[in-house]
């Protein structure tokens, strides 16, 4: 099977196994790991083992150990076990699943904030045709209730790279949780914890029943915000959209906030608890014309899923209206879908 077939039948394919009312689907798929390992389709397996019973005992030297310009799908098999280490997935070594024991089991957690994201951040991926399952990613710098500087994020995940998918894997932070910067994306069945902008960017992503936690922050009386998705442009083609999952937490959040004049994100058949202000969007840091932001809901439903009182700019979406969203169409992946599919 060529790679770039091979990726898109893990990364776009199972959106249609698992998003049941798009395609009249009657029966959901598990994706679960052997699934993923049988498309992936290759027997090179690297284990790491914290207690030193692997190949290695830190994720990053197994990383390290994939040679740069990798062409081949390989297994890095991470162990129970908790990894106190950062980790990067530099550009060079693509066509790496990372696959854990579960994200109660397995954990990769670091502590540290900053004001530059990147830094901050306890995993990163920056190589291209990358998977994850079953893991856990955690910054532990903010703790709880948050109380350092507002300035200062603590980055659990940085997604840098084209054709990147989580499935069964966990976000946990506080502030900047999960910084999906730039490139196509996929997340399934994922938990994401978080209170101010805790999904940023501006990667183009379908979230697929994703469990959404939000933390109360006590240092600021405005509200904290699911997404802060960046789009500048109409040109751009990145948007967050969330599908068929669930935002609860403590306190009051909005969905999101707008950074820059055409931000997009999406919700559609997700359970909203009251967590979400009535207002439920808001533009507070891109304070010009609301005329072309995108921030719209698609037969949510929940206490906090009510239209009296939103932002007059939010769209709730008709059938036609959504149906883009609710496909490949949207990160463009028909051109590498093998024929068999």
């Amino acid at each position: 099977m060529n790679i770039n077939v091979a990726i898109w039948a893990i990364f776009l394919v199972i959106f249609f196994i698992c998003l049941d009312f798009v395609h009249g689907l009657s029966v959901k798929n598990v994706i679960d790991s052997p699934l993923l390992t049988e498309k992936i389709d290759t027997n090179r397996t690297i284990i790491v083992d914290v207690n030193g019973q692997g190949n290695f005992k830190s994720v990053q030297a197994a990383i390290n150990s994939v040679p740069d310009g990798n062409s081949d799908w390989i297994i890095i098999h991470v162990r129970k076990g908790t990894y106190r280490e950062k980790v990067h997935v530099p550009l060079k070594k693509p066509y790496i699943f990372m696959r854990g024991n579960g994200k109660g089991r397995t954990s990769i957690v670091w502590a540290e904030s900053s004001t530059d994201n990147s830094k901050s951040a306890t995993f990163r991926v920056e190589a291209p045709n990358f998977v994850a399952f079953g893991i856990s990613f955690k910054n532990q710098a903010l703790n709880g209730v948050t109380s350092t500087s507002q300035n200062k994020s603590s980055v659990a995940a940085l997604v840098g790279a084209d054709k990147v998918a989580f499935y069964h894997c966990a976000f946990l932070s506080s502030h900047n949780t999960l910084f999906d910067y730039k490139g196509r994306h996929y997340y399934d069945d994922c938990y994401i914890q978080g209170s101010i902008d805790f999904i940023f960017g501006r990667g183009q992503s379908l979230f697929h029943s994703c469990e959404i936690f939000v933390i109360a922050d006590r240092r600021v009386e405005i509200h904290g915000s699911v997404t802060a998705q960046s789009r500048y442009s109409a040109k751009e083609n990145s948007g967050f959209v969330f599908v068929e999952g669930k935002v609860y937490g403590i306190g009051g959040v909005y969905l999101g906030r707008a950074k820059g004049a055409y931000s997009r994100v999406i919700f559609a058949h997700t359970y909203l608890s009251k967590t979400i202000v009535p207002q439920g969007w808001t533009n507070w840091s891109s304070p010009g014309s609301t005329k072309n932001l995108y921030h719209a809901e698609y037969k949510c439903y929940g206490p906090g899923s009510g239209t009296e009182g939103r932002a007059p700019w939010s769209k709730q979406l008709n059938d036609k209206e959504a149906m883009p969203f609710l496909s490949v169409d949207f990160i463009q992946g028909k051109e590498w879908l093998p024929a068999w599919l």
